[in-house]
């Protein structure tokens, strides 16, 4: 997507006076989607040669185990559950502080991965929710990018 100007769109900066704090706004529309919700999560890898089984883990470069956007202990690619709605479309609108455009944890190149199932944050007591939250399959994947202005 473009802004208006004809640049790529998706970051707010926030400049502070030590600190350079920013946030990353993800949106889109997924369609062809089993209603309900699906783990949402940006994964290591931009890599889709065997799929989105290509991707890696979750993209966690403080090795951290896998929690809820809003907590402390979390992946950096950790952005929860979308939802789909009963006509299979999930409306994304997702601003996080863990997810930079640019510099050493940058998602450039990086994948987004849509899963099959509910991610239980964390909090489900599988022997996977520390790891995956338990999302289940990779039924949808992206490479992440910038658009170009031209």
């Amino acid at each position: 997507m473009k802004a208006a100007n004809g640049n790529p769109k998706g970051v707010a900066l926030v400049i502070g006076d030590n600190n350079v704090r920013g946030t990353t706004h993800v949106t889109g529309r997924i369609t062809g989607l089993s209603p309900g919700f699906h783990g949402f999560h940006i994964h290591a890898f931009g890599d889709t040669t065997n799929g989105c089984n290509s991707t890696g883990p979750h993209f966690n470069p403080l090795k951290k185990d896998h929690g809820a956007p809003s907590d402390d202990e979390r992946h950096a690619g950790d952005l929860g559950n979308i939802v789909a709605g009963p006509d299979g479309v999930a409306e994304i609108s997702i601003r996080d502080t863990q997810i930079p455009l640019t510099g050493v944890h940058s998602i450039i190149g990086r994948a987004v991965v849509v899963h099959a199932d509910p991610d239980d944050l964390g909090k489900g007591g599988h022997e996977l929710s520390k790891s995956t939250g338990n999302a289940g399959a990779r039924i949808a994947c992206g490479i992440i990018g910038l658009q170009s202005s031209v």
